[in-house]
């Protein structure tokens, strides 16, 4: 097939060449560029709405499992601190939220070490379930004896300081207590070294075994002081046992203050 140029005379000035659609199709192939051509039914192969993925690295997973742990189950306790004891192989997984699932966890909760089975969800699906065993700390401001501490000494007066220790294990009450509180005394022997416990303390008694104090009888406007001989030792609000030095009659009485005991008639 020949494709014969139309030329237009009409103006003199400029010669207006018309080609047919053959003849740019023919100049398009000769160029190259047919292959780049796409038919407008031809569907795109290009994706632009793939969904996007990350890789959950160490830091991260123990990042999640501390959280979750830390807010159901180690709570007020401490700073939860964890560790993988077998390498984490990092998944694929949506770059989204993730919340943790727990699905199995010892009878005892956190432990030094334990295995845990956990699912990871995004908002809308579960994205995977995994095993993981695991060492685990909670740290934690604590009193500590720096030096043997004896039963009565006063608290004030002890050889302690606060440090940071790891109270996983510590099933008990810790002590609780302001630097230098006079209010208090150790209940019994404490080894240098060890965390102080509540039960470690009790209040400081102001009256001892065998002392004289002053015994305040009270029978509405009626007062009566007098003295007697006390027979254990209190602290204020404590009630204790005394001996009226005269009649040799046993009283009970709530101490009040240093060396002084409200007896009940």
């Amino acid at each position: 097939m020949i494709f014969r140029p139309h030329f237009n005379l009409q103006n003199r000035n400029k010669t207006v060449i018309n080609f047919s659609s053959g003849i740019v199709f023919v100049l398009l192939f000769l160029s190259g560029s047919p292959a780049n051509l796409l038919r407008a039914d031809e569907p795109s192969t290009v994706q632009t709405n793939a969904p996007q993925t990350r890789i959950l690295n160490e830091a991260a997973a123990l990042a999640l499992l501390t959280a979750t742990l830390q807010t159901n189950y180690v709570k007020d306790r401490g700073d939860l601190e964890l560790n993988f004891t077998q390498p984490w192989i990092a998944p694929v997984l949506p770059d989204q939220p993730l919340t943790v699932k727990i699905l199995e966890l010892p009878t005892a909760g956190v432990t030094p070490a334990f295995i845990i089975r956990f699912q990871l969800c995004t908002a809308t699906e579960t994205v995977g379930a995994w095993q993981a065993s695991l060492q685990a700390h909670v740290w934690r401001d604590v009193w500590v004896a720096h030096s043997d501490l004896q039963h009565g000494e006063p608290l004030g007066d002890a050889d302690v300081a606060r440090e940071r220790r790891d109270v996983l294990s510590v099933h008990e009450s810790l002590a609780d207590f302001s630097a230098g509180d006079s209010s208090l005394e150790l209940a019994g022997q404490v080894q240098a070294g060890t965390i102080l416990l509540a039960r470690n303390l009790k209040p400081r008694a102001v009256v001892h075994r065998g002392e004289i104090a002053d015994a305040l009888l009270e029978d509405g406007a009626l007062s009566i002081m007098m003295k007697v001989e006390v027979l254990e030792e209190g602290a204020p609000g404590q009630i204790v046992r005394a001996l009226n030095p005269v009649s040799k009659r046993n009283l009970t009485g709530k101490v009040i203050s240093e060396k002084t005991i409200l007896i009940s008639l």
